[in-house]
């Protein structure tokens, strides 16, 4: 499988999965999200994506500052409708990350590891998005800019022409090297992070 390299650049985020430690799934627990699974959860690599992975990041390293994050502890709060703009998107894949779903994820065993119910859209925070450690007041809300790094100007029309039908081969490569290039952007350059997502 061939993707762009950057991809392997990008922090990972380290998390301790109780339910995986229990079943034997991933020794000790101990469970590592890259970008390439975000993509692969996703489909594609956008600033959307790019975003809620930094999201689902930063949020939880200050949510768990000295220690592993929790999977399937954390719930998931999105400010928007689950069916409006880009909210699924980005409610599915920070969940994802967080090892939690809405009312049609795992229940548990014996009473342990429920991970349904821990996925809200429509919710009343301050931010575009919530996490919030379950059972607990500690909690977390972060909104994502992604205009703090503007598209390519050719990055239009080349859209259009894929859109149309009428790109050349050229074309497709640039567009999808120009697109690529921004989501690079955001995700490595970490000195424009306080500017593009706000936490509270």
């Amino acid at each position: 499988m061939t993707y762009p390299s950057f991809f392997d650049e990008v922090d990972s985020i380290l998390l301790y999965d109780p339910l995986a430690d229990f079943l034997g799934a991933i020794e000790a627990g101990e469970t590592e999200i890259r970008y390439i699974d975000a993509v692969k959860f996703a489909g594609h690599s956008c600033p959307t994506v790019a975003g809620a992975y930094l999201m689902a990041k930063l949020g939880l390293e200050y949510l768990f500052p000295d220690a592993l994050p929790i999977r399937g502890e954390i719930e998931v709060s999105i400010k928007g409708a689950k069916a409006e703009g880009v909210n699924g998107v980005i409610g599915n894949l920070i969940a994802y990350i967080c090892g939690v779903s809405d009312e049609a994820g795992f229940k548990g065993i014996g009473g342990k590891f429920n991970r349904s119910g821990k996925l809200h859209y429509g919710a009343d925070i301050d931010g575009e998005v919530q996490l919030k450690i379950a059972g607990s007041d500690k909690k977390v809300d972060l909104s994502y800019d992604p205009s703090v790094v503007p598209p390519n100007p050719q990055m239009k029309e080349l859209m259009q022409k894929l859109l149309s039908g009428n790109a050349s081969i050229e074309d497709r490569k640039s567009f999808q090297k120009i697109w690529q290039e921004r989501v690079k952007k955001i995700l490595l350059t970490k000195e424009l992070w306080p500017q593009m997502i706000k936490i509270s």
